[in-house]
C-alpha cells in the first residue's frame, strides 16, 4: 500500500481504537505509526496492543512503526481537605510539606525537589496554568507564595515550574519499569518526557542499548534553551506543544515550532508536531478551520510526521480524524507553494560522503525527473540522509532488518519495504528495479537512482550511486 504522501501520520491508541479492527481501518485511513500512551496503558494491555499492532501489519503487508510514549514525572498538589478551594488575586498561598489536608491557605506538596529549587520571584503554574503563583519566599520546606491569576485550585492538580530547573531526571521509577517492559515486546520508538538537558537522554539509552530508538518530547523551556545539545543526543524530536504551551507564553509557541522543526531538519534527525492539531474532532466529525490551518502549517514546515493524540485514542471520530489528516497533507503537498517552501528551507549537507551522495542522488533524480531514489540501508542511517534532502521524488528504502524498516516508517517521504539483502550488484539493481514496479514507483522503461554502500552490508558505507532503467524483462513478484 503506497501512501501518496511524504508527511507521516502518529495515531494515538486508546480506548476508542485499541481492537484489531479499528487499528487495520486507522491504518488504511492513514496512519504510519502507532503510539501507545503508557500514562494511561499497564504492561498487559501494553504488551496486547502491541501484538495487535503486529497483526495488522502481517495482514496489510507493510511495516508499522510503534512509539510509547513514557509518562515522565508526575508533580502535583496534594488533596484539600473540601476538595476544593476558592483563591483571591493577591492572597498569600504556600505549598508545604505538611501531609495534612489543604485548606485556603496552603497545601501539601508531595515533592521535596521542587520545595528545595523554588528560588523568590520563579512562576508556579497549577492546573494547566488556570492557577499562576509566583512564589515570595522559599526555605526548603515551604514555600510562601502570592496569588497572581486565576481563582481556585482542587486536588491532585499538575504543577507546571517553567523558570525552575529540578535536579531530578526524566526516568520515574514506574518509568524504568514501562521502559523495560516495552523494550521486551520490540517497539521501534521510546518518547522521554520532561527532557531538561541533554543528560536526561543518558539513563533512557544506557537502558535501551539500542533496541528502541529514542525519541526526546520538547515540552519545557528548559529544553528549548539545550535544543542543540538534546538534538545531538537524541535520535528524533516531539514538539510537545500542550506543556509548552502552559509552561511558555502561547505565543511563543509556533515560533518555538519553527525552531525545533527547522534545527531538526538541519541535523538530519526527525521531527513530529504533536498536540490538539485536530482537537475539535474528539466531538465533531468536522475539524475547524484553525485546525486544518494548524495542520498544513507544519506540513509545509516539512515535519517528518503530525500526530493524532485524544483525537484518534479516545474521541467519537478516531479513523474519520485520521483520513481528515491524511486529506489535508495529500493537498498541502500538492500545492504550488509546498516545494518552493521546502527547498528554501533546506541546509547545506556535512562534509560526509553519506551526505554528499544523498545530495547528488537528489539533484541527479529531480534533474533526470527520475521516478524514485532506491536506497539500501541495514542501520537505517542512509534512509535518514536522503529523507534530510527533502527530495521531491519519493523514497524507497530497502532493509534486510524488519526493526529497521519499522523504525523509518516515521520518516518524511520514505517507503519502507523489508527485502532480503542483495547477492552483489547486479543483484542489488536487479531486486531494485523490481521493488519499484511491485511497490507501484515505477513502470518498464522508467529510470531510478539507487545508493548504496560497497562493500555491500557495510553499515555506514554508503558510497554509491547508480542510475538503473526499469527493464521490460523485470517483473512484478505479484
Amino acid at each position: 500500500m503506497r501512501r501518496n504522501r511524504k508527511v507521516k501520520i502518529l495515531a494515538t491508541i486508546g480506548p476508542a481504537s485499541s481492537s484489531e479492527e479499528m487499528l487495520k481501518k486507522l491504518f488504511e485511513a492513514g496512519a504510519d505509526v502507532f503510539r501507545i500512551n503508557m500514562s494511561h496503558t499497564d504492561h498487559e494491555l501494553m504488551r496486547t496492543l502491541v501484538s495487535r499492532i503486529r497483526t495488522v501489519e502481517q495482514a496489510v503487508g507493510r511495516p508499522i512503526g510503534i512509539l510509547a510514549d513514557l509518562q515522565g514525572p508526575k508533580l502535583r498538589v496534594g488533596k484539600f481537605a473540601n476538595g476544593k478551594e476558592v483563591l483571591t488575586v493577591g492572597q498569600a498561598f504556600t505549598l508545604d510539606n505538611n501531609p495534612e489536608p489543604g485548606n485556603s491557605t496552603r497545601v501539601y506538596l508531595p515533592h521535596p525537589e521542587i520545595l528545595s529549587s523554588v528560588e523568590p520571584g520563579d512562576r508556579l503554574l497549577i492546573d494547566d496554568g488556570k492557577l499562576e503563583l509566583k512564589a515570595v519566599k522559599s526555605n526548603g520546606k515551604a514555600i510562601v507564595c502570592t496569588v497572581v491569576a486565576g481563582t481556585s485550585i482542587s486536588d491532585k492538580k499538575g504543577v507546571s515550574l517553567p523558570d525552575t530547573d529540578l535536579p531530578v531526571g526524566a526516568l520515574t521509577e514506574k518509568d524504568r519499569k514501562d521502559l523495560d517492559a516495552v523494550l521486551a515486546t520490540g517497539v521501534d520508538w521510546v518518547a522521554l518526557s520532561f527532557v531538561q538537558r541533554p543528560e536526561d537522554l543518558a539513563e533512557a539509552r544506557k537502558i535501551a542499548r539500542g533496541r528502541a530508538l529514542i525519541m526526546a518530547k520538547i515540552e519545557k523551556p528548559q529544553a528549548v534553551s539545550r535544543l542543540a545539545e538534546i538534538i545531538e543526543l537524541s535520535d528524533a524530536l516531539m514538539v510537545a506543544r500542550g506543556d509548552l504551551g502552559v509552561e511558555m507564553p502561547l505565543e511563543a509557541v509556533p515560533g518555538i515550532q519553527k525552531q525545533i522543526t527547522r534545527a531538526a531538519r538541519r541535523a538530519g534527525k526527525p521531527v513530529v508536531v504533536a498536540t490538539q492539531m485536530l482537537e475539535s474532532m474528539i466531538t465533531a466529525p468536522v475539524p475547524t478551520r484553525a485546525e486544518v490551518s494548524d495542520v498544513s502549517i507544519a506540513v509545509f514546515e516539512g515535519a517528518d510526521a503530525i500526530m493524532l493524540s485524544a483525537e484518534s485514542a479516545a474521541g467519537a471520530y478516531p479513523v474519520e480524524a485520521v483520513a481528515m489528516m491524511n486529506r489535508i497533507a495529500t493537498k498541502v503537498e500538492t500545492d504550488p507553494n509546498y516545494a518552493g517552501i521546502i527547498n528554501a528551507q533546506r541546509s547545506e549537507p556535512e562534509a560526509t560522503g553519506a551526505d554528499a551522495i544523498s545530495l547528488a542522488a537528489r539533484e541527479i533524480a529531480e534533474t533526470l525527473k527520475l521516478s524514485a531514489i532506491i536506497t539500501y540501508t541495514a542501520s537505517g542511517t542512509t534512509g535518514l540522509r536522503a529523507a534530510r534532502e527533502r527530495p521531491q521524488v519519493p523514497i524507497v528504502a530497502l532493509s534486510p532488518i524488519v526493526n529497521t524498516a519499522r523504525r523509518l516508517s516515521l520518516l518524511w517521504g520514505t517507503h519502507c519495504v523489508v527485502s532480503p539483502d542483495a547477492i552483489d550488484l547486479d543483484d542489488m539493481v536487479d531486486r531494485a528495479c523490481r521493488i519499484a514496479l511491485d511497490e507501484g514507483f515505477g513502470k518498464p522503461g522508467d529510470r531510478v537512482i539507487i545508493t548504496a554502500g560497497v562493500p555491500l552490508r557495510t553499515p555506514g558505507s554508503t558510497n554509491m550511486l547508480r542510475i538503473a532503467y526499469i527493464g521490460s524483462d523485470v517483473q512484478a513478484s505479484r
